[in-house]
């Protein structure tokens, strides 16, 4: 029987899994990485301790099953994170700067106000803003000692997490990236599927740096790392691929993933749709076959990062997992209200300015009503994201599928299907970013036919409905709107 290799590579640590034909689990192995924070909004990793991370992680997974039986490598991965590296050493000239890095937030305001986010708009599906790639690499170009010159004669190169690992994987061969990940730099024509000559200009990014664009589920390049000798097959953003593993393969099908962000994506089928709303981006769920599938998203910057926050800067629990006891402690937050704007707000407002909020302290207050507040905080942001998008999806937005680590938190579940009043579809396997990944490198090498063949998988799923949990939901939303509006406010109020 053969098998495949997801490479998970996620913002906060790497994984490495094995699934069998019937996508049961074989093997796996988790490794944590540094995470640098230079100074504030600064957020930075280290390229090639990441890849030490998935080497490791990959080696110890391989070591508990018959490497000779693993039919292909999938990939997915930390979307718009950026690497920049020298072709002929491929030494990185700078750690990576994070997709949650808002040093270029200054530079993005100055071309909105130039006027350029019309075109950036029609062309890419995305919003200017820090998160995307494209500023972080003009950054970098911009900053390092002549970079911009290499980059133009030819001797960098640079890519999204996926092109780094396949520089790795093909012993520094292959310059690649999917269109998924491509699509996340601002650098991409959705129309064509390929860079484009205007953006490129817009943004000072010379061509001769950036990876090929291939499809999804392509045999990309034979690796033998880890003693493989196989094909890479499958490549895909990590949002884009738990679509893909989650099996919203029709039109309206949903998902959000609760990582260190949350994010809600809906298939749009195979004609690029018009974002219901301003706040809301159009990306390619996948390109399998030559065809692409398109979804509407949703990006939540702080989503299980917030409670990570609770635990190491606060110290209100000692392991991520206890803030569901915490929480559940009391029956609501006592009018506390957290807004986790510490790395701006995502969508639906996309405002770099906009900085972390907790209001409504009182004497009683204690880190219980904080716990809850933080809880709700998550649930309250996909709750705003999921109203943007209802009105292209309202007849066929029947269920939410999630998962992430998060989604592990039964009282986050019940608070989030309360507020959407919409059930919740959990399976057991919450990590479906490699789920995704194993599917695409199969479908890419044979062992799946087509998606729809792999609709058998989808099982033991467990229904989370809106339920007679206590909560005031009209006027949870009426303070947190306030709070928001706080929030994005903070730096005028300062003035």
């Amino acid at each position: 029987m053969h098998s495949v290799l997801a490479i998970d590579q996620g913002t906060t640590s790497s994984r490495a899994l094995v699934f069998d034909e019937s996508l049961r689990v074989l093997a796996s192995a988790q490794r944590e990485f540094t995470q640098y924070f230079p100074a504030p909004g600064l957020v930075e990793h280290d390229a090639d301790e990441i890849w030490q991370s998935v080497a490791i992680c990959a080696r110890e997974a391989l070591d508990a099953v018959d490497a000779r039986a693993v039919a292909a490598v999938g990939i997915t991965n930390q979307r718009e994170t950026i690497v920049l590296w020298e072709r002929r050493s491929g030494r990185p000239l700078h750690r990576a700067l994070v997709w949650q890095d808002r040093r270029t937030a200054d530079a993005c305001h100055a071309l909105r106000a130039a006027g350029a986010e019309p075109a950036i708009r029609r062309k890419t599906g995305l919003v200017i803003d820090p998160y995307f790639s494209a500023s972080k690499l003009r950054w970098l170009l911009d900053h390092l000692p002549g970079a911009r010159a290499r980059a133009e004669a030819g001797e960098l190169a640079c890519g999204t997490i996926d092109t780094w690992l396949m520089w790795q994987l093909s012993g520094g061969r292959e310059h690649l990236t999917d269109l998924t990940n491509a699509s996340r730099t601002a650098l991409l024509d959705l129309a064509t599927g390929d860079w484009d000559d205007e953006l490129l200009a817009l943004w000072s990014i010379p061509r001769a740096i950036l990876p090929r664009v291939t499809g999804s589920a392509d045999v990309l390049f034979t690796t033998r790392a880890f003693g493989l000798d196989c094909p890479v097959a499958g490549v895909a953003g990590d949002q884009q691929a738990a679509l893909f593993g989650l099996q919203c393969f029709e039109p309206g099908d949903a998902k959000c993933t609760y990582g260190t962000g949350c994010f809600i994506l809906v298939n749009a089928g195979e004609t690029r749709p018009t974002p219901p709303g301003p706040g809301l981006l159009v990306t390619p769920a996948w390109r399998i076959g030559g065809r692409t599938t398109f979804a509407i998203e949703g990006s939540v910057f702080m989503g299980g990062a917030t409670v990570q926050w609770l635990r190491d800067q606060l110290g209100l629990v000692t392991q991520a997992a206890d803030i569901e006891a915490l929480a559940a402690s009391v029956p609501d937050s006592g009018g506390v209200v957290f807004v986790p704007a510490f790395t701006g707000l995502g969508a639906p407002h996309w405002d770099a300015d906009a900085r972390g909020l907790l209001i409504g302290l009182t004497r009683g207050t204690g880190k219980a009503h904080i716990a809850r507040a933080a809880l709700e905080a998550i649930a309250l942001q996909v709750t705003d994201v999921l109203a943007a998008m209802r009105p292209a999806f309202e007849s066929r937005l029947k269920s939410l599928k999630v998962d992430g680590g998060a989604a592990r938190n039964d009282l986050l579940m019940r608070i989030q299907a309360r507020l959407l009043d919409l059930t919740l579809e959990r399976p057991p396997q919450l990590e479906n970013t490699a789920v995704g990944a194993a599917c695409l490198a199969g479908i890419g090498v044979g062992l799946w036919p087509e998606p729809a063949s792999l609709r058998t998988h989808w099982r033991d799923v467990t229904r989370i409905v809106p339920d007679a949990l206590a909560l005031d939901t009209a006027a949870l939303a009426t303070r947190w709107q306030a709070a928001v509006a706080r929030a994005k406010g903070w730096t005028r109020a300062a003035e």
